[in-house]
């Protein structure tokens, strides 16, 4: 393939040669363009910009596909008590389970079974809170997962109905059950699709439950074609890529991957599509017991295994215990990470830059809930929410995830939240942390394995995974709104075409 008249690295008239799944050149300009050979199929970009597919460095996409079928229980959708109970009550169907997700207290307050039985009593229903970490489940529901599960599954069901960090737990209940869970019964074709719409080329999934299931659904999606991008999977540090049913499968022979190069995990000059495994995810919470040796043990045996480490921290109590786990655990390495870095204050950005530790945070959350935050967080860590100028000036990494389905799944609008910073209400929290577009854009088109690091560029010898926009760069980064992209190709395969 030739894509002609492309603007590249804010060149016009550029041309790029894409064979066996590599860019092998990139033309000066238009006295440069190569001419077509026989047949070769031409893209005429008509002075849109092309650049590197995005890589979305935080994201959930087998809760994603679940979003499909789950009812809103939480702002912008449902915001009051009776908003609700008439949404819980309109998706009651006999026999049938409700899944409920996005769930605040801003809408009714404590949700516990008894406030469930009082909307729905007969229906067995389960609502996620938007923080993810919590599901809230009514007396029917306890019933049905108690009927299926052994002595210790049901003495783990607590009797409030309110389920926290119990992901593989209640999954595995729900599939007995026969109620579904996310794995086994994702659909990701929506999901790539979406995605491949944004000009997402690679994603991480941030899960911190990702097991042998997990990773045989989307592997099975990956080469079925339904989810097209390259992926990264977090996971404990004994996670493993397990085989393919695919003898022919590139995937197969990269369960244990090499350094990356380019940006792709095992790439080298391999173009094929890949599943990788990123760093070990750590989950702390602060109402939860901590057992600071257990953490430094999971950082050892990270390292024992090559990998880094993905810390989820969003309050200072939590990034204090992160620090401490990775001095207590030998060290940060290169590529470390803090996800979220909800709260950030200067004392504890000093650590982490002195720590050599990456951030990859969430800005557009202000856009989502940044009214919610100014109501409801302490005064004083109001100005720290999901800095991004902050940490780049004082030499910290910074890169962005969405978090969807916690977070919308559209990389543009977390790209604009961070230029703006504004909540729906129109005021602005921490000003000073805004980036300008070009800085902003660079949150998505890092290194997947080290994000936050120089921007990747379209250029002989990468990986032809790009992004072709309707637009020149200059339009482009005056709005970060640019619509579907015309065309995003993975590994030389066109997956998306709005041409």
């Amino acid at each position: 393939m030739l894509i002609v008249n492309a603007e590249i690295d804010g060149r016009a008239g550029r041309a790029a040669r894409i064979e066996n799944g590599l860019v092998v050149a990139v033309s000066d300009g238009p006295h440069d363009t190569p001419r077509p050979r026989a047949a070769e199929d031409v893209v005429d970009a008509r002075g849109g910009m092309l650049l590197p597919g995005l890589h979305d460095h935080h994201i959930h996409l087998l809760a994603l596909a679940a979003l499909a079928s789950s009812l809103p229980a939480g702002p912008p959708s449902v915001r009051t008590a009776a908003e609700l109970t008439a949404a819980l009550r309109a998706a009651a169907r006999p026999g049938s389970w409700v899944r409920a997700v996005g769930y605040h207290e801003s809408v009714a307050g404590h949700l516990d079974r008894a406030s469930l039985d009082a909307i729905l009593p007969d229906v067995p229903v389960r609502v996620q809170h938007r923080s993810g970490a919590l599901w809230i489940i009514n007396s029917a529901a306890l019933a049905a997962l108690r009927s299926v599960g052994d002595d210790d599954a049901r003495a783990a069901l607590p009797a409030d109905g309110r389920l926290f960090r119990a992901d593989e737990r209640l999954g595995w209940l729900l599939e007995r059950a026969g109620a579904g869970g996310t794995v086994g019964r994702a659909d990701l074709t929506a999901v790539g699709a979406r995605l491949a719409g944004h000009g997402v080329t690679g994603v991480t999934d941030a899960t911190v439950t990702t097991g042998p299931g997990q990773v045989a659904v989307l592997r099975q999606a990956a080469e079925a074609g339904a989810l097209p991008q390259r992926l990264l999977l977090t996971g404990p540090p004994d996670l493993t890529l397990g085989a393919s049913s695919n003898p022919d499968s590139p995937t197969n022979a990269r369960a244990n991957l090499p350094p990356p190069t380019n940006g792709l995990p095992g790439q080298g000059r391999q173009a094929g599509p890949t599943i990788g495994l990123g760093p070990v995810k750590i989950v702390l919470d602060d109402d939860q017991p901590v057992d600071l040796d257990a953490l430094a043990g999971i950082v050892r045996s990270a390292r024992a295994r090559g990998r880094r480490v993905a810390v989820h921290c969003v309050t200072r109590a939590q990034l204090a215990l992160a620090l401490a786990m990775f001095d207590d655990g030998g060290g940060t390495r290169p590529g470390d990470r803090i996800e979220h870095a909800a709260v950030l204050p200067p004392d504890l950005l000093d650590a982490v830059a002195a720590a050599g530790l990456t951030i990859v945070t969430q800005p557009h959350f202000l856009a989502e809930r940044g009214d919610a935050y100014l109501a409801e967080v302490d005064r004083d860590d109001l100005p720290w929410l999901y800095r991004c100028a902050g940490p780049i000036a004082a030499g910290v990494p910074v890169a962005a995830g969405t978090d969807a389905p916690f977070g919308g799944d559209d990389p543009w609008a977390s790209m604009r939240a961070a230029v703006h910073r504004r909540a729906p209400s129109g005021r602005v929290l921490g000003p000073g942390e805004r980036l300008d577009p070009a800085r902003a854009l660079a949150l998505y088109l890092g290194d997947p394995a080290s994000p936050g690091g120089p921007p990747r560029r379209v250029t002989a010898g990468a990986p032809a995974d790009l992004c072709l926009l309707a637009q020149p760069r200059r339009t482009v980064l005056a709005g970060l709104d640019p619509g579907p992209a015309a065309l995003t190709m993975i590994a030389g395969k066109v997956v998306h075409d709005a041409l």
